[in-house]
């Protein structure tokens, strides 16, 4: 684990966002005391394909109408 104190962390950012980003263990830390740990984030396994769940999905035809039993909530 590597541990900054945050003016180290201001001025080497780039280099510790590699670290983070290699898996090694970037912690920042303000008067010894650890506060935060940079982590990558997770990216989606797969790519997302538009238009893949075509046929899938069912709209209601009174998908946008009030339903009677809640209009009253709406004056």
């Amino acid at each position: 684990m590597s541990q900054f104190n945050v003016a180290e962390a201001k001025s080497h950012l780039s280099d510790l966002l590699r670290k983070a980003l290699r898996g090694e263990e970037v912690v920042i830390a303000r008067d010894s005391k650890p506060l935060v740990r940079l982590v990558p984030v997770d990216r989606p396994a797969v790519a997302r394909e538009p238009g893949s769940a075509r046929g899938e999905v069912w709209m209601a035809p009174d998908f946008d109408e009030t339903p009677e039993d809640f209009k009253e909530y709406l004056r």
